[in-house]
């Protein structure tokens, strides 16, 4: 609107021609002879009223055209691309199928932009591609088990450790009494005897245990950590802090022995066994 004032002053104020205006606001011809019609259509000149602000002057100089609704039906962008996925649908196929249930709706060149514009809003993820023994993904379950002693009658709350294979997802769940450095080492230890193997990578969430300082580039592990991952010939590559994504099979992996195995132990009273 800016532009659409000084097009209007240099044009009616000081009488430029229209090459003029555009050389000097740096804009084409045509826009310039456009905005200058468009003002004479209106009967502006100036200088215009003082009470006409940027919203009045658009809706002087470019009114909506007679007879037909500004409000037009919105397409379902979801639905859209949903059925792009499937084979031989177009986006020219889905705009004719909207235009059917909806005459008064976008045209085709609109219907097009406002879905490209839509699909940039998306989350766009990139799958991941896992190879044998590459990652191992370790956590503990959010829920803990309750284990009672039977001679004090105390309970314990028991959290769960998860390792996950990421080639094929093979699963691994144990017990733990806290989530501390040691039992997290001992669980990491356990689970390679179980896969009878040490994967290239172990991609562990940031618990205290293990990460001392959580970071997107340079987190710090904690020194036990790193030499059990040095003993073991294994690396230790954290997710990224708030990327669950970047932990996914183990992720998985937690609502599989969540509701597989926890719940159904939960139905259950367990007693610490003496010794």
């Amino acid at each position: 609107m800016h532009k659409t004032r000084e097009i209007i002053r240099l044009r009616f104020e000081l009488g430029l021609s229209i090459r003029q205006i555009a050389r000097s606001l740096s804009v084409s011809h045509s826009t310039v002879g456009d905005v200058v019609r468009k003002a004479q259509a209106a009967n502006m000149g100036w200088p215009l009223p003082e009470d006409m602000d940027d919203v009045e002057l658009d809706r002087r100089m470019y009114p909506s055209p007679a007879g037909r609704p500004v409000n037009r039906p919105v397409p379902d962008m979801e639905t859209i691309h949903a059925e792009l996925r499937k084979k031989g649908v177009t986006l020219d196929l889905l705009w004719l199928e909207y235009k059917r249930e909806h005459p008064d709706g976008y045209q085709y060149s609109q219907f097009c932009e406002r879905y490209r514009q839509w699909v940039k809003t998306l989350d766009v993820v990139l799958r991941q591609t896992h190879r044998a023994g590459e990652k191992m993904f370790v956590d503990f379950a959010g829920p803990t088990i309750p284990v009672i002693d039977p001679e004090t009658g105390v309970v314990r709350d028991a959290h769960v450790f998860v390792a996950v294979l990421g080639a094929s997802s093979y699963t691994y769940a144990e017990p733990c009494w806290s989530e501390e450095l040691s039992p997290w080492i001992e669980a990491h230890c356990n689970a390679f005897q179980y896969f009878k193997g040490v994967p290239e990578i172990v991609v562990p969430d940031n618990p205290r245990s293990g990460v001392t300082r959580a970071c997107r580039y340079d987190p710090d592990i904690n020194a036990t950590y790193l030499e059990m991952a040095t003993h073991y010939g294994t690396v230790i590559i954290p997710a990224r802090p708030r990327k669950p994504r970047d932990k996914a099979k183990v992720e998985a992996g937690v609502q599989m022995v969540e509701r597989h195995v926890m719940a159904p132990l939960r139905k259950r009273t367990f007693f610490i066994r003496p010794g």
